[in-house]
């Protein structure tokens, strides 16, 4: 039973969690921050984008004369595409995420979390709206909106493993799930099936502990689920790697065949590598899903 000390004492952690998680996803945003984030095409938008050569159908008003001077080509002067777009992010909060092999790596959670903001800050900043799938926090820009996912950010799910959220998808807006995809698939596909009949398109990033992928176990050893409700002892850790990397391998098939043929972007990244190059690699897949679109 919860009393005023131990209240008053979960939500000072939170309270601490959250600006310094703000500040971190902040600084690794700004070091990947490459300029505005643009569609880089054409289309409305006030900043320029190219010149091209003038064609029939092409009104008069949109040649170049200074540039059309230069030759004997007429030139149009394009604008590059800047229509907000609405990015829903979902970021697994269940307890499989606070997994660590070591000390010396990050919880998947703390990795899954930098990302989740890091990313936001940085669509943020293009123009770009950003919320959750789901209903507690709707796609919208400004900084006051980046805080409040920071501080959603940091709430955890009492569950071994959370399935997506699927519901309020706004149509052919953009999505983002990062998780360890430990759980039922079923989860998955039934966010991705409801996601791909509303003409929602996005990326599955796949956060996995070094230790999860080559499973160096050997001899007696207790698996037990983060949250505690499951556990397996055996005797003989090193007969289970065969069969559980097998699983593994198939786990990934099966996410990947379902981003193909939904239209989504998977990916790994383990907590061993730099939280900078996952980063880079979300940041150039929503883009890539939204140029695609």
């Amino acid at each position: 039973m919860n009393t005023p000390h131990t209240l008053r004492t979960s939500a000072e952690q939170e309270a601490a969690a959250f600006p310094a998680l703000l500040a971190r996803a902040e600084h690794l945003a700004g070091a990947v921050l490459l300029g505005a984030h643009g569609r880089r095409r054409a289309g409305s938008g006030d900043d320029f984008w190219q010149y091209r050569p003038a064609q029939i159908g092409d009104s008069r008003r949109a040649v170049d004369h200074r540039r059309s001077a230069m030759g004997d080509t007429e030139f149009v002067r394009e604008r590059e595409w800047q229509i907000a777009q609405s990015v829903m992010l979902w970021l697994d909060q269940g307890a499989s995420m606070r997994f660590a092999s070591s000390d010396a790596l990050p919880q998947k959670i703390d990795r899954a979390r930098i990302l989740a903001l890091a990313l936001a800050v940085l669509l943020n900043r293009g123009g770009e709206r950003v919320g959750l799938t789901g209903t507690s926090l709707p796609p919208r820009a400004g900084r006051a909106q980046i805080l409040s996912l920071a501080e959603l950010f940091c709430q955890d799910d009492e569950a071994d493993y959370a399935p997506p959220e699927h519901r309020a998808m706004i149509p052919h807006a953009r999505a983002v799930f990062i998780s360890d995809f430990m759980g039922d698939i079923d989860g998955v596909r039934t966010a991705l099936t409801k996601a791909a009949d509303r003409g929602v398109r996005g990326v599955l990033c796949h956060v996995l502990d070094p230790s999860e992928e080559a499973f160096p176990f050997s001899g007696r050893t207790i698996f037990q689920s983060m949250g505690g409700t499951l556990s397996h002892e055996t005797l003989k850790a090193n007969d289970l790697r065969d069969r559980y990397l097998a699983r593994l391998a198939e786990r990934k098939d099966e996410l990947q065949s379902l981003c193909a043929l939904t239209g989504w972007q998977y990916g790994v990244h383990h907590t061993d590598k730099s939280a900078q190059a996952g980063l880079l690699w979300l940041y150039a897949a929503l883009d890539a899903k939204a140029v695609a679109a």
